[in-house]
């Protein structure tokens, strides 16, 4: 985007702020519904930034301009904030100031913050709060400003709606809100307002395209007591969807009827999550009802995959890996032979996937980093930007499908060509993490800060480490990132249960080189029950082949080299069936023993 469009975007924004007596304007980054992933027309970061990551938020005063991302995106910012006028402020490292401080700390007292109460978590609205106290500064809703400079905003979404059968989902709607209905009685609640899009999605077994990658659907629901009501397009709906819906009690409304909605509650207690209910839903209720915080009912069940959908994650998984050794067979005879680039090597991918009976899209866009750029953690290149591929050093590449039975998320590190000693070793630590926490063994109750240790441990040791988190929890047929639960070194309370579905993805960065990370998807599961009580494990759902060519044999342990050779006969006996003859010969050199 031309760094002149930002500048005069910013320069029609500071004239209305003026205008409203605005002193700052915080724009969260999200939409209505706490998303990460976003419609086009909540998409405020980028119209106002041109930053393209997928998380950022932003401060804008009369004289200075902010973005504040963590370290995935630290590099990708800086190239695509050079020339605005717009600086970045680094989040998640030790001296960061995040924006709600830095506003205390910049603005004079007596200052209004702007914000959009629809696009603001209610949870960030009420950290704004407690640190503005002391300040003398005032939050200020100003949900309309940015519609005054931004004259073609999209319009709301209206793509589609389509149902899962049971086949795929394992369960129907009425047991599910039979389910939620049980947790809200023991929160002593007769309502919830589902805001999250795959909390959603999940509760009603419905699935869109609102959001690239992410198959959900824009809209509310308002559940319990008796009540199922369902706030969405409802011609995306279609008539025989929503009769369906009906004769099981749900009543499909239109999105525009929400907060109206909301306006008819009175006396009675709902319970809302902060994390994902912007702080419009308070505003809404506030001295009519009596509010429950909490960690949203249906993101608690939906984390717990049942056995049809475990089962399903294993069949995305058998033909994604299918579709990644064609890739891989692709690369090793295309790389040095025909022109090559990380742009042109992402789209292969995506094609050799599309080639999957029930592939329904990608789950995000394609990480292909070569060199320098696989450094960078989360760049998503252009055709104008790719490198070009040389038969030599490591290639990074982060992807994954969408499926009609489950969601697929995979990171491989490959030699192209000839390694440094220094890269060969970094690949060996990085893949000895991995393989750590895919052989633990833990007890009932444990949580992702306990385990993350294990995946960071050799690097440690070395005087390394990464930024990110080692895992993040993944959707059935849903959102590639998913909570509540999480393996990161940050306090997360909520602990790890059987069914639960989580990436393990260690990495190694050196700015300006190359970057390393082995990801492969595990289902939480459990193993045995002592006399020390119940203990849990990880099945590895991942099926694709670890490159083998950049070990240090030696760094292993006998068994860490058991695991991996143990790996790969797995991947050998699962995908083999699904590749012709001359990929299975492919495969089977990949997955020798080492």
């Amino acid at each position: 985007m031309s760094k002149k469009i930002i500048t005069s975007r910013l320069a029609a924004l500071r004239k209305r702020m003026a205008e409203q007596q605005i002193d700052a304007l915080y724009i969260s980054g999200t939409d209505p519904h706490g998303s990460e992933y976003l419609p086009d027309r909540w998409q405020t970061r980028r119209f106002i930034t041109g930053f393209t990551g997928s998380f950022g938020e932003v401060v804008i005063t009369a004289r200075e301009a902010g973005l504040w991302t963590d370290s995935r995106y630290f590099l990708q910012a800086e190239a695509q904030l050079q020339g605005t006028g717009i600086t970045l402020h680094k989040l998640r490292v030790p001296e960061a100031v995040p924006p709600a401080e830095w506003l205390a700390q910049n603005l004079p007292a007596g200052s209004h913050v702007g914000i959009d109460p629809f696009s603001l978590p209610l949870g960030t609205y009420r950290q704004f709060r407690q640190l503005f106290a002391g300040q003398n500064l005032t939050l200020t809703n100003a949900p309309h400003l940015l519609d005054e400079v931004w004259h073609d905003r999209p319009a709301y979404p209206d793509r589609p709606i389509f149902e899962l059968g049971l086949p795929v989902t394992g369960e129907t709607r009425t047991s599910k809100i039979n389910r939620i209905n049980a947790l809200l009685k023991e929160r002593n609640a007769s309502l919830t307002i589902i805001s999250a899009l795959d909390d959603l999605a999940w509760t009603f077994n419905l699935r869109g395209s609102d959001v690239e990658y992410n198959p959900v659907f824009t809209g509310y629901a308002v559940v319990g007591n008796g009540v199922a009501r369902l706030f969405v397009n409802r011609a995306a709906l279609g008539s025989q969807l929503q009769s369906r819906l009906a004769s099981e009690g749900i009543v499909a409304d239109d999105y525009e009827n929400f907060f109206p909605f909301l306006e008819t509650l009175s006396g009675t207690t709902v319970s809302i999550d902060p994390a994902s209910a912007c702080t419009a839903i308070s505003q809404s209720l506030n001295n009519r009802c009596q509010l429950v915080e909490a960690t949203s009912a249906p993101a608690l069940l939906k984390a717990v995959k049942n056995e049809t959908e475990q089962e399903g994650f294993r069949q995305a998984m058998r033909k994604d890996g299918a579709a990644l050794v064609e890739f891989l067979f692709w690369l090793k005879n295309s790389v040095g032979k025909i022109p090559v680039t990380e742009y042109t090597a992402g789209r292969k991918l995506a094609e050799f996937r599309a080639k999957q009976p029930g592939f329904a899209g990608e789950s995000f866009a394609p990480l292909v980093g070569y060199r320098h750029h696989g450094a960078m953690v989360h760049l998503s290149v252009d055709a104008d930007n790719a490198n070009p591929l040389e038969p030599e050093g490591l290639l990074l590449f982060d992807s994954g499908g969408q499926y009609d039975t489950g969601t697929t998320d995979v990171t491989r590190t490959v030699a192209l060509g000839p390694l440094t000693d220094r890269q060969k070793t970094d690949y060996t630590l990085v893949l000895k993490g991995m393989i750590a926490l895919s052989m633990a063994r833990f007890p009932a109750g444990t949580k992702g800060m306990q385990l993350d240790l294990l995946a960071r441990q050799h690097l440690w040791q070395n005087g390394l480490n990464y930024g990110h988190g080692t895992g993040h929890g993944v959707g059935h047929f849903l959102c590639v990132h998913e909570g509540p639960a999480s393996i990161r070194p940050e306090p997360n309370p909520h602990e790890l249960k059987p069914g639960m579905v989580f990436s393990n993805e260690p990495g190694l960065y050196r700015t300006g080189e190359y970057g390393i990370r082995t990801e492969n998807m595990i289902l939480c599961r459990q193993l045995e029950t002592t006399g020390f009580g119940q203990f849990l494990g990880f099945e590895t759902l991942t099926l694709c082949p670890i490159d083998t060519a950049p070990l240090v044999a030696g760094l292993l342990t006998a068994e860490e080299r058991n695991w991996l050779n143990d790996y790969h006969q797995q991947v050998f006996r699962e995908i083999s069936p699904l590749l012709t003859t001359e990929l299975q010969h492919f495969l089977a050199g990949l997955t020798q023993p080492i």
